[in-house]
């Protein structure tokens, strides 16, 4: 097993509406990615769906994927694409269960948003996920 030493926070920066399966083509196709940029996305409606193994690494945070667990939900913009905090009442839930989780499992993993990685210029995941998860 891989050493785990954060667990990322994403949104896809894409409407609520976007597919996975257009998510995962533009991954392929746009970016050339072999892997996916997350473990685990969570659509509006709750559902989490596992993209890849943790034991496998994911393109989520440029420098740090090795040592890292992605997990995304599906928002984050709003209809002019400008960052919001936009996670349904159904994301927060899965998010924080999905969290708690694999936090017991990585005891020692801090939880942050992309944002909060060195040198990341983005508002990815449009809100504080270090202050919201600080006691998992």
């Amino acid at each position: 097993m891989r050493e785990i030493k954060y667990i990322a926070v994403h949104c896809t920066a894409t409407p609520q509406t976007t597919s996975i399966d257009s998510i995962r083509n533009y991954w392929k196709t746009s970016l050339k990615w072999k892997m996916p940029g997350y473990h685990f996305i969570i659509k509006p409606d709750g559902e989490i769906v596992e993209l890849l193994s943790i034991d496998q690494v994911s393109n989520g945070v440029a420098g740090y994927n090795s040592k890292t667990i992605n997990i995304c939900y599906i928002g984050g913009v709003d209809k002019n694409l400008k960052p919001i905090d936009n996670r349904t009442e159904a994301q927060k839930k899965s998010l924080l269960a999905k969290l708690t989780e694999l936090k017991k499992k990585f005891p020692k993993a801090i939880i942050q948003g992309h944002r909060d990685f060195p040198k990341v210029a983005k508002a990815c995941p449009c809100f504080n996920a270090k202050t919201e998860y600080e006691k998992l």
